[in-house]
């Protein structure tokens, strides 16, 4: 009798900061997989707030209560490449929009064509977590809106107290 495989799916990101939205996906997420990995990434084309090292440590904090294999890796390659190192067969992405789907959908058939292999799969996005997006989140906290609907408590803090050390450099 052979032995039954484990389903293993990556779930990429830059999680600059880790929002409540990530978290929506992360927790739906672990539950169609069997192990599901968060891959922490850089982004050229995005300005980092914190670091690989400081996102490593929020989303693992923020992982550590929710149910299943939760695995939180940084990388710095193709996705495709990443997804096949963790022995991924299932992208996770989450959609908030239809903005989101076009680029999710291009996305989706550049890695289908560099690795066939593997499927993506989409989440929409809880209705009442679909706007929150990690640069509107940190635009809101640059300019002294109140974040703490859009990010765990945590984090919150830790967005708040970066954007106070930002503020302190640009005077």
């Amino acid at each position: 009798m052979r032995a039954a495989s484990v389903r293993v799916g990556v779930y990429p990101g830059t999680f600059d900061p880790v929002t409540l939205g990530h978290m929506d996906i992360i927790r739906r997420g672990a539950k169609l997989v069997d192990r599901l990995v968060i891959g922490v990434t850089t982004n050229p084309s995005k300005s980092p707030m914190f670091s690989v090292e400081e996102r490593l440590a929020a989303v693992r904090r923020e992982v550590a209560g929710v149910d299943g294999e939760i695995a939180v890796v940084a990388f710095d390659s193709l996705l495709m490449d990443f997804a096949e190192a963790q022995g991924a067969k299932i992208i996770v992405r989450g959609l908030r929009a239809v903005a989101d789907f076009e680029y999710e959908y291009q996305m989706a058939g550049m890695n289908q064509q560099i690795n066939p292999r593997v499927e993506t799969v989409f989440l929409m996005a809880d209705v009442a977590l679909q706007p929150i997006a990690s640069r509107l989140v940190k635009e809101i906290a640059i300019y002294g809106g109140d974040i703490r609907r859009f990010v765990p408590p945590a984090v919150c803090d830790e967005v708040v107290a970066r954007v106070a050390v930002i503020g302190r450099r640009g005077t």
